[in-house]
């Protein structure tokens, strides 16, 4: 697949799916929830029926039967191709090995923050950092449950990498709301005098020039 086309990772987990063993849709589904894997991957069925015809499409997955279970409607189990078991191992692999920029919301709500009174930017931030701990309790929950239950770190390396990410960000937030708070942020004086008394933003700042 060209790299401009691997740019759902739905299809990647179907792939995935089918390389531990033939499946129905349905069944592909269910594997991912069950594993928890749509916290990490957007799923939803209508779009998971389309990367299954993308991917059979692409040669990548072939039917292998259609199963009828008690009065259920028919349903087509797929299999995957070598040329598909190939194309998994090298996106994977590009995946993991290659950093790509992500735009994130938050970062795209930062480039902004100045629209915002000083006041106001302090305000949403903390409480921002009071979702970020309550997100981070809970997530320190789920990875101890699992590692009491005997689940092997192998199986919960997606869940430990975003607490990490969301350690950073809630050290970030914090130490921003402090360095505004107390004064410390280079240009502080000047975001504060783009407002009049109302709060209003009394021009627009163009960017330094160069």
């Amino acid at each position: 697949m060209p790299r401009s086309a691997r740019s759902n990772p739905l299809a990647l987990a179907v792939l995935a799916c089918l390389y531990e063993r033939p499946m129905h849709p349905y069944e592909v589904a269910q594997t991912l929830r069950s594993r928890a894997k749509h916290e990490s991957i957007r799923l939803n069925y209508g779009s998971l029926y389309g990367v299954v015809e993308l991917l059979e499409k692409r040669g990548f997955i072939r039917a292998r039967e259609t199963v009828r279970e008690g009065r259920r409607p028919e349903r087509t189990v797929y299999e995957i191709t070598e040329e598909g078991a190939r194309e998994l191992d090298d996106w994977l692999s590009e995946l993991i090995a290659t950093p790509v920029k992500e735009y994130l919301q938050f970062e795209a709500a930062l480039s902004l923050l100045p629209v915002l009174p000083p006041h106001v930017a302090v305000s949403v931030l903390a409480e921002r950092a009071t979702a970020l701990e309550l997100k981070l309790a809970q997530m320190r929950s789920a990875l101890q449950l699992a590692a009491s239950s005997g689940l092997p770190r192998l199986f919960e390396l997606e869940a430990e990498y975003v607490e990490s990410l969301t350690v950073a960000e809630l050290e970030f937030v914090r130490r921003l709301v402090k360095d505004i708070e107390s004064g410390e942020l280079e240009g502080l004086e000047m975001w504060r005098g783009w407002f009049t008394g109302d709060g209003d933003m009394a021009w627009h700042p163009e960017p330094p020039a160069g």
